[in-house]
């Protein structure tokens, strides 16, 4: 059963979802249509999926109420204040990391990134704002946040290197277009499939 805060920010994101998606993806189909592109499907998903994640990082960051305490810049202190098995320590500490993985690996994969201080330097400079965006509009910022999402950035470098390296390995039948677009649905359901059976979100929010 979906708990109430999930419920809430199904409720408030999927008309902003809805609507972008049906922008972006009618905008898209015409564009490749009128320029007679290839349409590559997993690579649509994957800007599409992009698109959605920095719409939800937006909400998470700017519309959640996380309005506590004052301004941090004294590095690692809020992060080692918390017990590890408190929810707390889930929430500001683990979901401030898992929210930049997905930073990462989208990064990485649309730069075509080599280097992770590239990502390190986006990392940082996105979350920076994020927390710049935050003490403006009466928000906390907290340097500790800063150094999570940076974490998380690199993780999701690492992950996108590493399956890159399996990739390579596969067979030539696992690399063509058909497998690419079916293993890219899989993965979107499955993580929408985890998202409303263990209530990720809980973590964020």
């Amino acid at each position: 059963m979906f708990t109430d805060i999930f419920l809430q920010l199904v409720h408030s994101v999927w008309p902003m979802i809805f609507i972008f998606t049906i922008i972006i993806v009618s905008i898209r189909l015409v564009y490749i249509f009128n320029n007679k592109e290839n349409f590559v499907l997993h690579k649509e998903l994957l800007m599409l999926c992009f698109i959605i994640y920095i719409l939800l990082l937006y909400y998470i960051v700017t519309f959640q109420d996380n309005n506590y305490g004052t301004n941090n810049f004294v590095p690692f202190r809020e992060i080692f204040r918390y017990d590890v098995n408190s929810r707390l320590f889930l929430k500001n500490v683990i979901g401030n990391v898992l929210l930049f993985v997905p930073f990462g690996i989208f990064v990485t994969y649309y730069v075509k990134n080599d280097k992770v201080y590239q990502t390190l330097f986006l990392s940082i400079l996105v979350s920076c704002s994020i927390e710049f965006a935050q003490s403006v509009i009466g928000r906390t910022a907290d340097i500790d946040d800063v150094i999570l999402n940076t974490i998380g950035g690199i993780i999701g470098y690492i992950i996108f290197k590493f399956g890159g390296k399996l990739v390579d390995k596969l067979p030539r039948f696992m690399k063509s277009q058909v497998f690419l677009d079916v293993l890219c649905l899989v993965i979107i359901l499955f993580i929408i499939y985890l998202a409303f059976r263990f209530d990720f979100w809980r973590f964020l929010a």
